[in-house]
């Protein structure tokens, strides 16, 4: 019996290699999104779906209660499995709530939908009034982070704090890595082919993690997949509804957070978003990129921890 069950085994293990070499890109969607979907669970998070009329929201969210709630918003092209590994330090004290963003996840993309700062903002508050929450604190990475502020600017009695992570949003003193490519009409988001991806990845993080090739090319594959409504989504939000002069309508406790070594949005950013909102605190790792809070969560999440620990 045992010996059948090594065979067994054995078989298993040969066959899922082999299809990997077959099948690379197919079988690491499913075992990246199946990764993905337990690790949230080990911290409590659970993909729930809302439907606000217009679509049918996919988010993660723990058991909700009568306790504050923090509402967590991905970048561009990402979705919500960036956030778990940060969330993990919220869930017992606070509802966390994490979509996928309309045109991300699997919520899915529809040409006919707006994918703008201010319209994202409006979907939120459908998705917060189908769960009867008033008041979030709400924290958004690079297009989260511009949605994030938007939303406080939009919402100030629905917002109890607005924290932005590496933010789109406003023209940046410097130019970024991405922001010398796009002057020469490369998008670093579009992806042709590996070798785009591979370039696009080292961009994302200082350090990005080691994934086995079968995952990257999975993803590479999506991103090729989705090009052509990554530029739409990218035509309407980047360089649409500019906050460098509306900064001064965000009146809620903020806090700003950033990489130095981003390459995507350039650390001299910080100075615009500090001159223009009066009640912000500012946090900046030298050795770290575009997503803090995947590249240093527990740290990120101290100090995040800290800020809505003093408004709480």
């Amino acid at each position: 019996m045992r010996k059948m069950t090594l065979t067994a085994v054995i078989v298993a293990i040969s066959a899922f290699f082999l299809m990997t070499l077959i099948m690379p890109a197919k079988i690491g969607r499913a075992v990246y999104d199946s990764a993905a979907e337990l690790e949230a669970g080990v911290y409590g998070l659970e993909t729930k779906y809302t439907d606000i009329g217009e679509m049918n929201i996919s988010l993660y969210q723990n058991e909700l209660s009568d306790r504050p709630t923090v509402l967590m918003l991905h970048g561009y092209s990402a979705d919500k499995n960036v956030w778990p590994r940060f969330a993990r330090y919220f869930t017992d004290d606070y509802n966390v709530l994490i979509p996928d963003m309309a045109g991300h996840g699997l919520t899915g993309f529809d040409a006919e939908w707006s994918y703008t700062g201010p319209a994202q903002v409006e979907r939120l508050i459908k998705l917060l009034d189908k769960l009867g929450i008033q008041q979030v604190h709400i924290i958004g990475n690079s297009m989260g982070g511009f949605i994030s502020a938007h939303f406080a600017r939009m919402y100030p009695l629905r917002t109890l704090s607005a924290a932005l992570v590496d933010p789109a949003g406003v023209a940046s003193p410097q130019p970024s890595t991405m922001g010398n490519m796009l002057a020469k009409g490369q998008n670093p988001f579009e992806i042709h082919n590996r070798e785009d991806f591979d370039t696009f990845y080292n961009m994302t993080m200082a350090e990005p993690p080691w994934f086995p090739d079968f995952i990257l090319e999975a993803v590479s594959e999506k991103y090729q997949h989705r090009r052509a409504q990554l530029a739409q989504i990218f035509g309407d939000f980047h360089g649409r509804d500019p906050l460098d002069n509306l900064l001064h309508e965000i009146t809620v406790p903020a806090l700003l957070l950033w990489g130095a070594k981003d390459q995507l949005i350039h650390v001299s950013s910080v100075d615009v978003w500090q001159q223009g909102i009066k009640q912000i605190q500012v946090k900046v790792w030298p050795d770290i990129g575009h997503m803090p809070m995947l590249e240093v969560p527990e740290d990120s999440a101290r100090v995040y921890q800290q800020f809505i620990t003093q408004i709480n």
